[in-house]
Parts: C-alpha cells; structure tokens; sequence
C-alpha cells in the first residue's frame, strides 16, 4: 500500500489559505517541495498504526506561491490579404493614370470622369477605389490645372481658384485652388 501523508499548512498566499495538501498530489502536479523539522505533533497516515510524538522531527510540506498568470490576451484572427483588383478595377486605375497624364485632375473630377456616363461609366465604387489605390498629389494637380486654364485665358486670381473649387469646374478643395493659383503664378 503507497503511503500518503497528509500535512497541514496554513500559509497565506495572495490572500488563499492553503490547508491539508498530500505530497502524493504535490509530486503529481509537479509543486516544489521542502523538508523541514518541526516540533508541532503531525498525523500521518501510513501502513503501520500512526504515532504522535511531539519529540519526534516529522517532515513538513510547503509549496511555492503559485507563478503569477497573465490574464488572456485576446488575439485577433489574422487579416486576410485583400483580394486582387478585378479586370475592371485594373482598367479604371489605367484610365486614371491616362487622364492624369494628359490634364490635371482634383480626386472629385477624376471619379466623376471615370463614372459619368459622358466619361468611362465605370461603377462609382469602382471608380473610387481606383482613384484612391494611386498615390496622387492634388495640390500638384491643382497647378497644372491652373496652367492650363491659365494657357486658354486670361483669370484674376480669385476667379481662377473659383473655377478649381467650382462643382462646375474642377472640384478642388479650396486649399488645393489656392496653392495651385499661387504656383501658377497668381
């Protein structure tokens, strides 16, 4: 028959009271152990008939404060990867970087060109999301637009950054028509 002694420990941990461990359960679970000598009557169990002799040094069972536990950490599923652009996507970018190279264009004129009907007739979406996928520099836009409107006619200068910010025009904001004004020499 396996001998199981039992120990009493009173030991506060983090405010836990830690009371009747087995040694047999501390071995299982892998808890550190020490021996000590006590002069304290202890009550073990065993095979042959139990003694209490207060004389007697008996073996004493003390286990480690448990490790601390971090708290869970939620974890966010991975990103996927975005999908590929479609045929038509990949279409609507080239037909924006094509209309860029040959005039300056504000981010509302662009998408309205690429999805007018009059223009590509692209998806508005899908008009957006090509404009928006190129690295495009409105306020450099905004000068070249003012040059040019500048090579077919004679503007004063808030007449010129009224027809960049125009709806009717090209629909730059108004710090977008006012840097490409002024770099164009107005």
């Amino acid at each position: 028959m396996r001998e199981v002694k039992i120990v009493r420990v009173h030991q506060i941990v983090a405010g836990t009271v830690l009371a009747l461990i087995t040694t047999g359960a501390l071995a299982a679970c892998g808890a550190t152990t020490q021996t000590a000598t006590t002069h304290k009557p202890t009550t073990t169990t065993s095979s042959s008939a139990p003694t209490t002799d207060p004389t007697t040094a008996a073996p004493v069972t003390t286990v480690a404060p448990p490790a601390p536990v971090a708290p869970p950490v939620a974890v966010a599923p991975p990103v996927p990867a975005a999908p590929a652009s479609s045929v038509e996507e990949q279409n609507a970018i080239e037909s924006a970087k094509q209309y860029l190279a040959i005039s300056g264009f504000s981010r509302k004129g662009l998408i309205q060109q690429l999805s007018s009907a009059a223009g590509d007739a692209y998806p508005l979406a899908v008009a957006t999301e090509a404009v928006d996928s190129l690295q495009i520099n409105y306020n450099e836009e905004a000068t070249q637009s003012a040059k040019q409107y500048l090579t077919i006619s004679g503007f004063s200068r808030n007449g010129l950054i009224q027809q960049l910010e125009s709806d009717a025009g090209d629909g730059y904001t108004h710090a977008q028509a006012v840097y490409g004004v002024g770099q164009a020499g107005l």
